[in-house]
């Protein structure tokens, strides 16, 4: 039988009497009526509930119509009253781009954000909070505007025609990859005969990951943040840094993990590698705490599949059961990095039509928050918000209020189209109960009400067809849960095996209509799109 249990989990003992309330009535015990009576669940290790903010859009501290960190600091306390205990802020070092995916100077805040003591006021009041901050880290290229390179190409143009480059009168032609064959990704270096790889865009040229330097500046960079602060890092790109050598890419992400855990073991590495799940589980053989999990993302992703009915409630469960086991091959110490959407993807809100969207919008929130190890949460996603097409309208101003002019409002990226919100602002959705903002809310503080969630391993299926999936969750150091999800959009019952008679208490709900989810003598009955957490009843 398959281990349930992490080797390294730094849990602190479940304070199960505080945890787990007495029983209250199956037909009254809805998630909107109990939360709020519930501790949330904290700890030291990195099973993190984390948001990603997009800090160009995300809230205006000084009126010039774009996100800084002050503006994040502004809305600290919007972000701990849902319950995220981590975030991650969008690339903030100095870029010419609005994006700052090109980096010009990797020990600095670009000054439309702040500077370094706006960040190490941001890093003082999150962890006064006891939420972490993870940046994001661009080691696949620069900007061609970073010193390092403009420095390598005047160094190319002082050459006289015919005459070699010799990397000992400039360092930085070691930097990147310079050749003077043409070839596809590859750009010119204007004014001269010589080519450099930009696989992503001429003005990203591509960083030289086989360099002794490079990896010293990279070990460097991370130790400054590390020394400002920083939690840890997102990893962007890290299936790109050798184009076509998979192994070669994993071992450049090894060296830059092995150089951050010698300098603070706890710091938490998440790797973005865009591509199947076959292919981006490798690369938890780097030693890198967490790879985001593509295979639930996106508008074809696992998630908004059985949300549409293309998949099943079975395969939604059966595929987390299987991936336990193929990323714990890689690394058994390893922690997943569930996610739904990104700054790279269409807004969910998109996802749906008919007579169930809204149901499903927020039911996919929770199918993301159900799964195992460190979730993320794009910004605006508990609103609701929408946007697709081309980047700049996937990452629109969060909308604080339906007012562009108010207090922390953005303008968003140039280029950006309008872009018209179902949901509404916050403004309009806080004291609404029933609104995509209170439903994310519910769905973020059930992850950390029961720390099994975030932390377990699925143990045992004890239902599971094509609307609706029953199964055990189970962590060392916590409670065990029972997890029933209805994705459907009729009412289904089902009968608990008596085997699990012990898990007698219906201790948490979620729910997308007025229905009542009802557990009695081990009958569960779950209406359309609804959630119940089960667990074993203390008394």
């Amino acid at each position: 039988m398959m281990n349930i249990f992490k080797k390294n989990n730094k849990l602190l003992t479940v304070m199960t009497a505080v945890i787990m309330t007495a029983a209250l009535s199956a037909c009254s015990l809805q998630m909107n009526r109990l939360n709020d009576e519930k501790p949330l669940y904290s700890s030291d290790d990195s099973y993190r509930t984390v948001y990603e903010i997009f800090v160009y859009s995300f809230c205006d501290s000084d009126g010039d119509g774009i996100g800084d960190l002050q503006g994040v600091i502004s809305r600290l306390d919007y972000i701990e009253d849902l319950g995220f205990d981590a975030i991650w802020l969008s690339p903030i070092c100095p870029s010419p781009t609005y994006h700052k995916y090109d980096v010009t100077d990797y020990k600095a805040v670009d000054p439309e954000y702040g500077d370094l003591s706006d960040y190490e006021a941001l890093i003082a009041e999150c962890h006064a909070r006891n939420i972490r901050v993870y940046n994001d880290t661009v080691m696949n290229h620069s900007s061609s505007e970073h010193p390092w390179f403009k420095e390598a190409c005047d160094y190319l143009r002082s050459l006289a025609p015919g005459e070699e480059p010799d990397a000992s009168a400039c360092r930085y032609l070691e930097y990147y990859n310079f050749t003077d064959k043409e070839s596809g990704g590859y750009s010119r270096v204007l004014g001269t005969d010589w080519f450099y790889e930009a696989r992503f865009w001429s003005g990203m040229p591509d960083l030289n990951l086989d360099s002794p330097l490079v990896r010293a500046e990279f070990r460097d960079i991370a130790a400054f943040w590390l020394d400002e602060g920083c939690d840890g890092f997102r990893m962007d790109a890290v299936t790109s840094y050798y184009t076509g050598d998979k192994n070669m890419s994993i071992e450049a992400l090894g060296r830059f993990v092995s150089d951050v855990k010698e300098l603070d073991p706890d710091a938490y590495i998440v790797c973005e590698g865009w591509s199947s799940q076959a292919d981006y589980s490798e690369y938890y053989a780097s030693g890198a705490d967490s790879m985001f999990d593509f295979e639930f993302a996106d508008s074809d992703g696992i998630i908004a599949n059985t949300l549409r009915g293309s998949c099943t409630a079975e395969r939604y469960v059966s595929t987390q059961l299987a991936e336990q086991g193929l990323y714990a091959s890689f690394n058994p110490d390893y922690i997943n990095a569930p996610f739904y959407t990104n700054h790279d993807m269409g807004r969910s809100a998109g996802y749906y039509a008919g007579e169930y969207a809204d149901a499903r919008v927020k039911m996919a929130g929770a199918l993301n928050l159900l799964m195992s190890g460190t979730a993320y949460v794009y910004y605006g996603e508990e609103l609701g918000m929408k946007g697709s097409g081309k980047d700049e309208n996937k990452r629109a101003p969060m909308q604080w209020s339906s007012d562009p002019d108010a207090t922390g409002m953005c303008s968003g990226p140039a280029g950006m189209d309008n872009i018209s919100m179902k949901y509404g602002s916050y403004e309009d959705q806080v004291k609404d109960e029933n609104s995509v903002y209170n439903y994310y809310r519910e769905a973020i503080r059930l992850r950390r009400i029961f720390p099994a969630i975030a932390r377990g391993d699925i143990a045992a299926i004890l239902h599971s067809d094509a609307g609706c999936a029953v199964y055990i969750k189970v962590a060392e150091g916590c409670d065990p849960v029972m997890i029933a999800i209805n994705t459907s959009s009729e009412e289904v019952t089902v009968k608990i095996p008596e085997m699990y008679c012990d898990y007698s208490l219906l201790a948490g709900t979620l729910n997308t209509s007025s229905d009542k989810i009802t557990y009695r003598s081990g009958t569960l009955t779950l209406p359309a799109y609804d959630v119940a957490v089960i667990t074993k009843d203390q008394k």
